[in-house]
């Protein structure tokens, strides 16, 4: 009876906030914005907890939800080897619903500590799902369970799967980085072959960013960070609008942000920058369209957040920098708890920032330093929340939570 009550309570939550789909890496704009309201400040173990629920295996991937199910991957030892599954909740009750085999491999090895074989974020689109492995493979879903469609594209990655792909129209953009080959792929969603496909310059050395799809002048960019150099392709064709170099960055994994006719992009390691570039240019624009350049306090995980005349950036090490996204000026930074790699969400008029040890630390948005809450869930925390039925998602190495006020 409970948990009839409970279900019947979100129905008219979900009425009254706007049930907007979190369908992708950092949700509907694929920026870490979400419309929803009446979300809640502050959680706990104890509080504000409407379900807990184990996930089976391990992986990184953030959820994506549609049409009442939670989406995540995950990998997990059975009798054959490692399972690479697709895995969906209930959004209302966290019962588990499905859990399909996508791909199964035999090497078990994890190439980076921090990293896991189920990283990238699902996408959902309708009634099908699409789920990344990076180079393990690619596949597309029926939303009940039914393996459609797989592909794999052989490269080698230092540091295994990473980011995302992102959906266009009827294709899916995905960037293939490794240090023996460096290529952005579209897949047609029907069927999964190769409708474009652009082959990035060397040297190759291997990234690990999500693209991000915007539009210019009556045309769609796909923005795509790799070693050494960003480039903007046309989304419809992968031809190459422009691009614009950073001689000295690689392993990039930070999604771009886009507003106001200039992208932000992360360089990366070895010498981390944070490059403001206008989005009208064509060729190499490196001398001619970048707007600005921070070098201080760059993150080498979590994606820039965008709001407004801000730009709000995490480093991996918790320091939190608010500039001016126009000039690059630095209106403040704070040093906050822990390490991060969880992408920072705007929602509901407030910034969220969760480290890897499981604390989320909530601030107003503005020119002066403001923090509202700290809240904290037991394990690690290296997925990005999520947003959907007026609730947040989080997933901990262990366990997928539904947040409710």
């Amino acid at each position: 009876m409970s948990r009839l009550i409970y279900s019947l309570c979100l129905v008219l939550t979900a009425a009254s906030a706007g049930a907007q789909d979190w369908p992708e890496f950092r949700g509907p704009t694929g920026q870490g914005h979400s419309d929803q309201r009446d979300l809640p400040v502050e959680w706990g173990e104890d509080r504000n907890v409407a379900w807990k629920v184990r996930v089976p295996g391990q992986g990184w991937s953030s959820p994506a939800i549609a049409d009442g199910k939670v989406w995540l991957t995950t990998a997990l030892m059975d009798e054959a080897g490692l399972s690479l599954r697709a895995v969906a909740f209930d959004a209302a009750t966290g019962d588990e619903i499905l859990n399909v085999a996508v791909f199964q491999q035999s090497d078990s090895r994890l190439l980076n500590p921090k990293n896991s074989h189920a990283s990238p974020t699902p996408i959902v689109d309708g009634d099908r799902v699409y789920v990344h492995f990076g180079a393990s493979g690619t596949a597309a879903l029926s939303t009940d369970g039914h393996v459609l469609w797989t592909t794999r594209f052989p490269y080698i990655s230092q540091h295994g799967n990473g980011g995302s792909p992102a959906l266009y129209k009827d294709l899916l953009i995905i960037n293939c980085d490794g240090y023996d080959q460096a290529f952005v792929v579209a897949l047609d969603t029907a069927t999964g072959e190769v409708r474009w496909k652009a082959d990035r310059s060397g040297p190759f050395s291997q990234a690990y960013s999500t693209p991000l799809v915007v539009r210019v002048d009556e045309r769609d960019q796909a923005i795509s960070i790799g070693a050494f150099r960003t480039t903007a392709f046309d989304a419809e064709t992968g031809e190459e609008i422009w691009h614009v170099r950073y001689d000295d960055g690689f392993s990039n994994v930070p999604r771009p942000v886009y507003g106001n006719g200039l992208v932000y992009i992360d360089t990366g390691f070895n010498d981390p920058k944070l490059m403001a570039v206008r989005v009208d240019g064509a060729g190499d624009v490196t001398d001619s369209h970048v707007e600005w350049i921070r070098t201080r306090s760059i993150p080498f995980t979590p994606s820039p957040l965008l709001v407004g005349e801000e730009l709000y950036i995490v480093s991996d090490l918790g320091v939190i920098s608010c500039l001016d996204a126009a000039t690059g000026e630095v209106h403040w930074q704070e040093r906050v708890l822990g390490n991060y790699s969880a992408s920072p969400l705007y929602a509901d008029g407030r910034i969220y920032f969760s480290s890897e040890e499981g604390v989320t630390t909530v601030i107003a948005p503005g020119r002066e330093f403001q923090a509202l809450a700290t809240n904290t869930i037991d394990g690690w925390m290296l997925a990005s929340i999520a947003v959907y039925e007026g609730a947040f998602f989080i997933r901990s190495h262990t366990h997928l939570y539904r947040i409710d006020s």
